[in-house]
């Protein structure tokens, strides 16, 4: 097996405390920045864009297929929209579902929502009405959705690897299976590429990897500081953004002081599918 250690990355930005939830919407990238519980925009000039501002953390979101922004309200148990005067009002409720704190969120192009805690992965369709249809793994995280629609991928933090399952007409998951078992590996935020494989952010490993199906590790981005998530953007969605900083350990997350990063490397293979 052979590994391509790629070269260093830039630095996009600083003053970050805990970036998440990396998203290439109407060709920007958007990102969550977890200490002051913000939405932001990475504008043309290289500045960041205050788009929403919500309770962190967690703070997740994405985007339904109309551009309608999602964001998990992780402690109440709810899913928030965004309206057109920029305020957040409910979606959905999550608590019915099950207990815990949310996490994670991807939206299909069907405008599927799926958001993911230990206990529960839920699933939204468009008429707002969740319901669990899978377990939520061993500290579930990042999820991805294939272009065709039919399979979903989520990291599972605890357990090492990449889960996926089949995806019904209804939203509905089934045939749940390990698409990569890690090893040592241990995967935050995920994007998939146009070759089916997936770029995982690393954050004990402190390192962003490309895997294939089945576990083989194609390709590492070194990292100074925990990867936290990671995105395919920019011109043909070539420009693999990553998210990373140090991490001082779950009980010690207030303490996080602003000096993660937002990172960028080109790669050879553009992303597709969801987020």
């Amino acid at each position: 097996m052979t590994t391509d250690t790629m070269h260093e990355p830039t630095v996009l930005l600083s003053d970050i405390t805990l970036g998440e939830s990396p998203r290439w919407h109407d060709g920007s990238l958007w990102f969550a920045d977890w200490g002051p519980g913000e939405i932001l925009r990475l504008t043309d000039s290289g500045a960041r864009e205050v788009m929403a501002r919500s309770p962190a953390p967690p703070l997740s979101f994405d985007f339904l297929p109309g551009g309608e922004l999602l964001v998990v309200n992780a402690r109440e148990g709810r899913l928030m929209r965004q309206g057109p005067d920029g305020a957040l009002t409910p979606y959905a409720e999550l608590g019915g579902v099950a207990d815990g704190l949310w996490n994670e969120i991807v939206v299909d192009g069907r405008g599927n929502a799926y958001v993911n805690n230990s206990a529960a992965l839920a699933l939204v369709p468009p008429d707002g009405l969740a319901r669990r249809v899978a377990d939520g793994g061993a500290f579930p995280n990042g999820m991805a959705v294939t272009p065709d629609g039919a399979s979903l991928i989520m990291a599972e933090s605890h357990g090492r690897r990449l889960t996926a399952w089949d995806i019904a007409a209804d939203g509905a998951l089934s045939s749940r299976r390990v698409w990569a078992d890690l090893g040592d590996g241990v995967p935050d935020g995920i994007c998939i590429d146009g070759e089916g494989c997936v770029w995982y952010a690393d954050v004990p490993n402190r390192c962003c990897v490309r895997v294939r199906e089945g576990g083989e590790v194609l390709q590492t981005v070194s990292l100074d500081r925990g990867g936290f998530a990671c995105m395919l953007g920019g011109p043909q969605r070539r420009t693999l953004y990553i998210l990373a900083a140090k991490w001082l350990g779950m009980d010690k997350m207030g303490e996080m002081q602003p000096d993660g990063e937002l990172l960028s490397i080109e790669v050879a293979v553009g992303g597709v599918g969801w987020p």
